[in-house]
């Protein structure tokens, strides 16, 4: 979402990172779910949210077509 990405981009400019920092933002926030995924069957979309960038959330996970599912914590 917007709101994510501006979250990710205050991040990158708190660390003095810049642009570089970008990508290692993102592969953190989205670690857990990257390693999961591919046990998932018919996923089309994963949702980034503000929350999730700030820790306090999980990303949504969107299966064909069907109404988001957040990614509990156990699964």
């Amino acid at each position: 979402t917007d709101d994510a990405k501006a979250a990710i981009a205050k991040k990158a400019i708190a660390r003095k990172t810049g642009a570089r920092g970008l990508r290692t933002i993102i592969e953190q926030v989205l670690l857990d779910t990257m390693y999961d995924l591919p046990s998932m069957d018919d996923v089309s979309k994963v949702v980034i949210e503000e929350g999730v960038i700030e820790g306090d959330s999980k990303p949504y996970i969107i299966f064909g077509g069907a109404e988001p599912r957040q990614l509990a914590a156990s699964d």
